[in-house]
């Protein structure tokens, strides 16, 4: 289960709570679930227990308490806590179990992980000047807000320059409308760029200048320079396509080795133990049973978890107009894959099989490049299978 899929878990208990009258509030369009912080209980709290009280008229031990039963009987759900004044504190099930979960969501959406129709019910009008970081920005805010299901339409106060359009911009209208919008527009205002379309495109290309312009937060002035064009580690762009293409290499390299990732080998040896086992006893000794779980759970964390988070970090950009968010997130990304990847090799070296754990090793490699190809995506930036 996914933090996303645990958000929605929760919703629906609150949802079936107000349906069978045993709570009465209004459900909340969304409810929001964060990693639990150190020291605290279970994977993941809430606090939409003590959200509802006042409207229910409830204590939020009580509201807590009403939720608690709902949720628990989900399936990935282990244990379901109230701490403090009403949090609720969820302990998912067993790590390997959810960790799958996750992988096999990815494989399944493919560059349309962590998509949604949260925003469904919105259509939001935007509207920027004739400057070009603004027009990029509002571009990647357009597919960041479709993704998650809104309706947007963008104009600019005058004609869109000619070479937006190889930056990937596309502009609803321009000018001033002729009466006011039903819905207020929203300006999208980042610290100029400073440069023109066609100076960007001349001295970065279309990726590098799309990557320079969004990576800052829209009140940071956007880093410009050659250095995006730097390959090698300093250069965030390189690391996050590196890290799209590596994966996508260990694939082709499974390939010729015979074998495919299998997300549901997590967990399972990652030797074949037959002959390990009989030499052992030989010996008097008993074999040991290494799990890829115990191999490279502490590698593999900090990845899976990314991947996990990754739906939440989608709609979180999507809310407050922040593709900056998404890439900070692919970057993240990028890092934790190189470190699990120099850690665990997912392809045998040598002589050796391929195993459970390389199968598994993969398919998280794999569900990495997914990720990050679709994060890309997202930004209009490419993903090359080769660098």
């Amino acid at each position: 289960m996914t933090p996303a899929d645990l958000s929605r878990t929760v919703l629906h208990a609150v949802r079936r709570a107000v349906d069978e009258d045993a709570l009465r509030a209004p459900v909340p369009a969304r409810v929001r679930v964060e990693r639990t912080r150190p020291g605290g209980s279970g994977d993941y709290a809430c606090a939409v227990a003590l959200q509802l009280a006042g409207p229910a008229a409830l204590p939020a031990l009580e509201v807590a308490r009403i939720l608690r039963e709902r949720v628990a009987a989900e399936p990935g759900v282990g244990r379901v806590e109230i701490t403090g004044p009403g949090f609720l504190s969820f302990t998912l099930d067993a790590p390997a179990e959810s960790d799958r979960a996750v992988l096999d969501a990815v494989r399944q959406q493919g560059l349309a992980y962590g998509h949604g129709d949260a925003l469904r019910d919105e259509a939001l009008p935007f509207h920027h000047a004739r400057e070009v970081r603004a027009a990029v920005t509002a571009q990647a805010v357009r597919r960041l807000l479709t993704a998650q299901g809104a309706r947007v339409r963008i104009t600019c106060a005058e004609a869109p320059d000619p070479d937006w359009a190889r930056l990937g911009v596309t502009v609803d209208a321009h000018g001033t409308p002729a009466e006011a919008p039903p819905v207020p527009l929203t300006e999208i205002r980042p610290v100029p760029a400073g440069a023109t379309a066609g100076e960007l495109l001349e001295r970065l290309g279309p990726d590098a200048a799309r990557w320079g312009l969004l990576r800052a937060a829209g009140h940071d002035r956007a880093a410009l320079g050659p250095e995006l064009l730097v390959q090698g580690e300093a250069n965030p762009l390189f690391r996050v396509r590196y890290a799209h293409a590596r994966a996508r290499a260990l694939t082709r390299g499974a390939a010729r080795l015979g074998f495919t990732a299998e997300a549901g080998a997590y967990g399972e040896s990652p030797t074949e133990p037959a002959a390990q086992g009989e030499s052992l006893a030989a010996h008097g000794e008993s074999p040991a049973e290494p799990t890829a779980t115990t191999a490279y759970d502490a590698a593999a964390r900090p990845l899976l978890d990314l991947i996990a988070d990754h739906p939440g970090v989608l709609l979180a950009g999507a809310r407050h107009r922040a593709p900056d968010r998404v890439a900070r997130q692919l970057e993240a990304v990028a890092h934790a894959f190189f470190d699990f990847h120099d850690s665990c090799p997912p392809l045998p070296a040598g002589d050796e099989k391929p195993s459970a754990a390389h199968r598994a090793r993969l398919a998280l490699a794999e569900a990495a490049g997914t990720v990050l190809a679709g994060g890309l995506s997202l930004l209009g930036i490419r993903a090359p299978e080769h660098l």
